[in-house]
């Protein structure tokens, strides 16, 4: 998923207002952000099948270390942990607050176990995979993936408002992009060149996201009474 994924960053901030959208973000891609590097350094593998579209484009033959499910639970817990130390110290930060940052995180694996083929691990060194095969599907995929970007970004929407022009226009131009993206995923073939390449591309394309939460936070502020939904 893509902008599954997305969705979980965006309604994230609604549970949490005082959690930045930049963090969110980080987490709900962790699993893809470690992956891209693993594949970098040689630790995981992808076969790209030119000519074939969509969930067949790519196989996804070794993705226990950034997509296992026990992996994952190894990094929401380091992600989260390592957020509610550093704020506590700067800001008092609440456990509730990290246990966002852990679901998000662990989201990934649920949402792609939804998604994907049987490719999703539990573990280095087991062999079973899992995976309902949503993208099988394309319709299915627009109505289930698409109405959950549709509820988050109005979800998001509602909870924030832009303290300036760029506010708006950034945000929009954005997730207009990540649509359009989306949608050519579905179908499209895998690039030329490279695992490495495209390996490259993706990291690059994944911190970017991450970089442009980060920015929205600058430019869009939780709305006047906006509150956690703890309290």
């Amino acid at each position: 998923m893509l902008v599954g994924h997305c969705a979980v960053a965006l309604a994230g901030k609604r549970f949490e207002p005082r959690l930045s959208l930049g963090t969110l973000m980080a987490a709900a891609v962790l699993a893809d952000l470690l992956g891209f590097v693993f594949i970098l350094l040689g630790i995981e593998h992808w076969t790209m099948n030119p000519g074939r579209a969509g969930i067949y484009a790519v196989d996804l033959d070794s993705v226990a270390w950034s997509h296992g499910l026990l992996p994952n639970l190894l990094w929401a817990t380091l992600f989260a942990g390592g957020y509610f130390l550093w704020r506590r110290q700067a800001a008092g930060a609440h456990a509730w607050e990290a246990s966002i940052l852990f679901g998000a995180v662990l989201s990934h694996w649920v949402l792609d176990f939804m998604s994907h083929r049987l490719d999703m691990p539990l573990a280095p060194g087991l062999n079973g995979r899992y995976g309902l095969g949503l993208w099988t599907s394309v319709p299915a995929t627009l109505v289930v993936e698409g109405l959950l970007w549709l509820i988050a970004l109005a979800v998001y929407v509602r909870a924030t408002r832009a303290s300036k022009r760029t506010g708006i226009y950034l945000f929009w131009a954005m997730i207009a992009f990540l649509t359009l993206s989306w949608i050519n995923n579905l179908t499209a073939t895998p690039p030329a060149g490279s695992l490495t390449i495209a390996a490259l591309t993706s990291l690059t394309f994944f911190t970017l996201l991450v970089a442009w939460a980060y920015l929205m936070d600058r430019v869009r502020k939780p709305e006047p009474d906006a509150v956690s939904l703890v309290k």
